[in-house]
């Protein structure tokens, strides 16, 4: 016999066509309706999920969460998914995503006893295979998605996929969507009662949406006539956990190992602005939690986690499908950029409040000394470039030049000025830029000194025969004087990339912000070029000389830096190389003046591994991408590396999510200029044709990029580490300290290997400390988590790309396995 599983429910959208007020509406409306429904039809059941809805019912119609309640304890209302709520579920974090179930699973067991075993993402566009993993170990077994619609890559409808390190859940992919129009429920039922062979099962998706809606009375009563009539198949009304439970008895399931990807690739960049500020957010909210944690336990700072709470939510609440994948309406965008700034100016002030207390112990400063302190929230070791601004003592109102010096326990490192963020042209404010390797989860100490110049040092760096050429001794940089792009660069005398790198590539593309009709971009039609002297002279606001559009403007112990201005039509970008004095890798920072309409901006990075593979990081774990020139999602870096030649080409990013690569060529997806939700329907135009639209991503944008090369093995190492440091910036202020206190120690360091911390925060409901470890090269290793405060040394093995969790307890100084959703 047949039997259909039916799961009601009511697909709603908090932001999309509508702002969160509206959203926020609609949910207390339809979750009411379906109460009624509940109560008045004998064996129906409601499953909804998504806490963000819940807790706009329980603030705004308290009476109604508390039929909800009872309804749920009767079996009637089943809580489903235990998400926060529905995100985009290819661009957060591992660690995002696991705050994603913790919190939503947390919420639903404190407001509701239940915890769902059944994830499910109805809406989002594209998964992630980092995913199962975490949804095994946050104590999911099984998950629903649509899209992508259609995909060919699994063997079936039903599979178990397989994730990182072993994991796995029974995925179901829905068939004819997760909603029905009002009234025609019973006609979705009975086309898929005729479709299903005999004997087996299925599980059908129904309820008015896309704005809430969900049950209606019209369709509960044809259901329940069907119901009736229906003999050769058995239609009852379900949730996900029962259909799992019933379905695994049944058959078998073929597996499938890799993502479920692509779907509606412009949403990998479109909005870049709530992109690059979710991924801001997510590094300045883990970072201040292990900044304090680490106070908390040693100087007795109060731990805010109120306060963490409620930036978390914003985080959580930035990442819904239709915001951070920027299909939204304008004013969602703005109200997405507010709700981040808001989780940025807690996680601030938090930061400044850690800080703080742990610069106790300090030694005062020695007079004529500006003490920079800088705190590294990292386990490891971290060396790097480090920028911090003072003010002197007094104005220098001479035509002298006053160079800071940074000294680090009396010896002098290396360092230079560079131009402050201020313009006053007085010698007042500075602007120190020195190399250092940083103490692991510490405060350090450095002192800066003033020497008297007569002026300030000029660059050494100079074109010749039309080029700048560049070498410290390991790395060699050829950058072009007519092109400002870069024709060499070369990594211990081997070449990595080809001429004309850093080129801005200008492809066509359409106003839809999804991109729903392809899974490239394509042709190119143009590319920015350099601009004439006297016309870069004048977009760089210079009056009183003509400039190179090609100059050096800074040089000094540290690195040499060369700014390049490029046009393209109405749009203009400011190229700015940063060359070290050490080490192998470029930093490039990108300023976008965009005022163009349906084109897509590129990066292009050639290298000469062409036959490469193309990689990119993706949820606690690393994911080969198409090198077909398809457009792809990965998160802190990408690599074209080469087994063959043991190679690799590495680049991080600041907050881009979109790329593609063909024949070796990394290009890297800036910005879009679709309209705002430009929906393709049928063959009607995508935006109105009798008046001005609005467009995605109009004026100027701000990009940072981090190059380097080496050995295949080497690079794979230590990518992941490089992506936290360059995004989990050490925190540097110049900062007189009082001398008072006890100096803190390294807190949490991890030994050995190349493991990383995602998490150091004390854990939801309790007074232990979460340690969250995880594996990011696919290789299993050995970590040792010291915590010398506590006396505590702990081996850890991780298999390959293996999340692990650990609960500190500091009263009895104990590290031990915890669970991923903290039970």
């Amino acid at each position: 016999m047949k039997k259909l599983h039916l799961i009601s429910n009511a697909h709603l959208d908090p932001v999309w066509q509508w702002e969160w007020e509206e959203g926020a509406a609609a949910a207390v409306s339809t979750f009411r309706a379906a109460a009624d429904f509940c109560e008045e039809f004998d064996g129906y059941v409601f499953n909804h999920n998504e806490v963000i809805l819940y807790q706009w019912v329980e603030e705004y119609e308290p009476a109604l969460f508390e039929r909800i309640q009872r309804l749920v304890r009767e079996g009637k209302w089943h809580i489903m998914g235990g998400w926060y709520l529905q995100p985009d579920c290819n661009m957060p974090s591992g660690e995002s995503f696991v705050r994603q179930m913790l919190l939503g699973k947390t919420y639903f067991r404190d407001k509701f006893g239940v915890e769902p075993t059944t994830a499910i993402n109805f809406d989002s566009f594209g998964h992630t295979r980092g995913l199962v993993q975490i949804m095994q170990q946050a104590g999911y077994d099984s998950y629903i998605f649509m899209r992508p619609d259609g995909f060919d890559k699994a063997p079936a409808q039903e599979f178990a996929w397989k994730g990182f390190n072993g994991s796995e859940v029974i995925a179901h992919r829905i068939a004819g969507g997760y909603n029905t129009q009002l009234g025609e429920a019973h006609l979705k039922i009975e086309r898929l009662r005729e479709e299903i062979p005999d004997g087996s099962m299925t599980m059908v998706l129904w309820g008015v949406g896309n704005h809430g809606g969900g049950p209606s009375r019209i369709d509960l009563r044809k259901i329940r006539e069907l119901m009736d009539d229906s003999q050769e198949c058995d239609i009852v009304h379900s949730t996900p956990e029962a259909y799992f439970r019933e379905v695994r008895g049944t058959k078998e399931f073929l597996s499938y190992e890799g993502d479920l990807n692509p779907r509606f690739v412009g949403c990998y960049t479109s909005m870049i602005r709530i992109k690059q500020k979710h991924r801001q957010l997510e590094n300045e909210l883990y970072m201040t939690e292990k900044m304090l944690s680490t106070a908390a336990l040693q100087t007795g700072l109060a731990y805010p986690a109120d306060d963490l709470r409620e930036a978390t939510k914003d985080l959580l609440l930035a990442e819904f499908h239709d915001i951070l994948p920027g299909t939204s309406v304008q004013p969602a965008e703005e109200s997405a950029l507010r709700l981040l700034d808001h989780g940025l100016e807690i996680a601030a002030r938090l930061k400044a409040r850690a800080f703080f207390a742990l610069a106790a112990g300090q030694p005062k400063a020695e007079l004529k000394e500006y003490p920079v302190l800088v705190y590294n929230p990292h386990p490891f070791s971290v060396r790097g470039v480090f920028e911090c601004e003072f003010m002197l003592e007094d104005q220098n109102w001479k035509d002298e030049f006053s160079l800071p010096v940074v000294y680090r326990d009396g010896a002098r490192i290396p360092s230079q000025p560079e131009k402050e963020l201020s313009s006053l042209t007085l010698d007042w404010r500075k602007r120190v830029v020195f190399e250092a390797e940083l103490a692991p989860s510490s405060m350090n100490r450095f002192d800066c000194r003033i020497e008297m110049l007569e002026r300030k040092p000029e660059p050494e760096l100079q074109a010749s025969d039309g080029v700048f050429r560049f070498s410290n001794g390991e790395l060699s940089v050829v950058i072009n004087a007519a092109t400002g792009l870069i024709d060499e660069y070369a990594v211990g005398g081997e070449s990595f990339l080809l001429p004309g790198a850093f080129r801005p590539i200008v492809v066509q593309d359409n106003e839809d912000p999804w991109r729903m009709d392809t899974h490239a971009f394509s042709p190119d039609i143009g590319a920015f070029t350099l601009m004439k002297p006297g016309e870069g002279t004048d977009f760089s606001g210079v009056k009183e000389r003509l400039l190179p559009s090609v100059r050096v403007i800074e040089d000094g112990e540290v690195r040499t830096v060369v700014e390049a201005v490029l046009a393209y039509r109405e749009s203009a970008i400011v190229l700015t190389y940063k060359l070290p004095k050490q080490g192998t890798e470029l930093e490039v920072h990108v300023r976008v003046f965009w005022n163009e309409k349906d084109k897509m901006l590129k990066l292009s990075i050639p290298t000469v591994l062409q036959d490469g593979a193309y990689v990119g990081q993706t949820a606690f774990g690393a994911q080969e991408l198409p090198v077909n020139g398809d457009e792809a999602v990965a998160q802190k870096w990408v690599a074209v590396q080469s087994e063959e030649e043991n190679r690799a080409v590495t680049c991080i990013n600041n907050g881009i999510y979109g790329s593609d690569c063909r024949n070796g060529e990394m290009r890297l997806s800036l910005l879009r200029s679709p309209g705002y939700c430009a929906h393709p329907i049928y063959d009607r135009p995508l935006l109105p044709q009798d008046r001005f639209s609005p467009r995605i991503d109009q004026g100027e944008r701000l990009y940072t990029f981090w190059l380097n090369a080496g050995p295949l093995a080497e690079r794979r190492a230590v990518v992941d580490r490089e992506a936290d440091m360059r995004n989990e910036k050490p925190f540097a202020l110049s900062f007189f300290p009082s001398g008072d206190g006890k100096k803190p120690g390294a807190f949490v360091r991890l030994e050995g290997g190349t493991a990383q911390l995602s998490a150091f925060k004390k854990e939801e409901r309790g007074d232990g400390y979460i340690l969250r470890l995880f594996e990011p090269t696919g290789s299993a290793q050995t970590t040792n988590v010291s915590i010398p405060a506590l006396g505590i040394r702990h081996e850890v093995r991780l298999n390959g790309f293996e999340i692990r969790t650990l609960r500190l307890d500091p009263e009895v100084g104990t590290l031990e396995d915890a669970k991923l959703c903290e039970r």
